[in-house]
């Protein structure tokens, strides 16, 4: 079995943490090509901050990928991809690159 922890920005796991009835996140990395391909599918998949912060915040169960825009991506996931907006993701993606991406 595999684990991979990837990293995020504190003001998603926040938003998200605020909202218990989520049962389903989603990890994005906008306008990306590339599959991700770390894990397979029920593996585990864990969330820390940045360095600044460097603490697990979250995990859950890793159940697939699938390449969209970040406009399908906004559809598909709304509240579950950490923001109230499509906008408010993009400039937290903006604000925080070295989280490598949601």
């Amino acid at each position: 079995m595999k684990v991979y922890v990837g990293v995020t920005g504190g003001n998603w796991y926040r938003f998200l943490s605020a909202r218990p009835s989520l049962t389903e996140v989603n990890f994005w990395r906008p306008s990306s090509s590339r599959e991700f391909r770390a894990l397979d599918h029920g593996e585990p998949f864990f969330l820390k901050t940045p360095h600044s912060h460097n603490h697990v915040v979250g995990g859950g169960f890793f159940s697939g990928f699938a390449p969209l825009r970040d406009s399908e991506a906004w559809e598909f996931a709304k509240f579950a991809r950490g923001g109230q907006t499509l906008e408010f993701d993009l400039v937290e993606e903006a604000a925080h690159p070295e989280a490598g991406r949601r």
